[in-house]
């Protein structure tokens, strides 16, 4: 049986206009909607008077221009870049140009130089580390590495508010692509059991919606992706060796068109599956790769 995942998609706003949404925290949503960013990327400002801006967006003038008339009268101090997805981190260079704000990211994209949604041009100005506290005037963010959707995902935990701006590592509106080989489902799975150590109340996606009670939320995740790799085994034992065979029973309710991104889902489940020794290739975990069960 299929795991329920309690989505949460409802959200309101207004493109290109400042909302504050909770005491602390305010979003300025660009309009670049899509299958993988949902309504779009929401760029958070953090304070007031001098302030931190997480995930400035995509090189979008439109949305640059808004996130500055948010930004009037204020001193920007931090520019904090949760991944370098081209939805993410491109306008941090517009931003800094404008404002002087240094920039602040795990490093530079580590995917290869074909990814078609890497920023390879964003290098931070600061390399933060897990457990790094970056402090304003009036809030401060715990830094929390969470590599699984890409090597370089951090999450920023505003201590002040108990929030955790969770990038694209968990969001309430769907789950997250984990493509090899920047994408990494060990990492992923072991990133989203971290999130069950921690206390925080409340998660700021860059895309979509709040979610209000995360551990539910991470719990059904977890459990999603275990019952995904499940189904993967009980493929292999009905004499299913490749991926490109599996992906139609997999995903048979699902729309063709989106049976590639499928398969490299597939794939990171059967790197993490070769990893445990639980299957077993020739080789490095490949889409065109043969797989058997140990």
């Amino acid at each position: 049986m299929a795991v329920e995942i309690p989505y949460v998609r409802e959200i309101e706003f207004t493109y290109g206009e400042s909302e504050q949404v909770s005491p602390l925290i305010r979003r300025v949503v660009a309009e670049n909607p899509s299958a993988f960013t949902y309504k779009g990327t929401g760029t958070y400002i953090v304070g007031r008077g001098t302030v931190a801006v997480i995930d400035p967006g995509p090189l979008d003038e439109k949305h640059v221009e808004a996130l500055m008339r948010a930004l009037e009268g204020e001193t920007v101090t931090h520019i904090l870049i949760t991944h370098t997805h081209s939805d993410h981190s491109p306008a941090a260079a517009p931003l800094k140009a404008r404002t002087g704000a240094r920039t602040y990211g795990y490093g530079p994209h580590a995917g290869g130089a074909g990814e078609e949604d890497g920023d390879m041009s964003f290098v931070p100005d600061v390399e933060i580390r897990h457990g790094d506290i970056i402090e304003g005037e009036g809030w401060s963010v715990e830094c929390v590495h969470t590599p699984g959707h890409t090597s370089n995902h951090i999450c920023f935990a505003l201590r002040e508010e108990k929030a955790l701006f969770s990038g694209d590592h968990v969001m309430g509106w769907s789950t997250s692509i984990v493509s090899p080989p920047d994408g990494n489902m060990s990492d992923y799975m072991n990133s989203l059991e971290l999130l069950l150590t921690r206390d925080d109340e409340t998660y700021w996606p860059t895309h979509g919606p709040a979610i209000r009670d995360p551990k539910p939320f991470v719990r059904a995740f977890i459990a999603h992706r275990e019952d995904r790799e499940s189904q993967i085994i009980e493929q292999l034992k009905a004499g299913h060796t490749r991926i490109a065979d599996m992906v139609p029973v997999i995903y048979a309710a699902v729309d063709k068109r989106l049976y590639p991104a499928a398969a490299r889902s597939v794939l990171a489940h059967m790197g993490r599956l070769v990893q445990q020794g639980r299957v077993v290739t020739d080789g490095e975990p490949a889409l065109g790769a043969e797989y058997r069960l140990p």
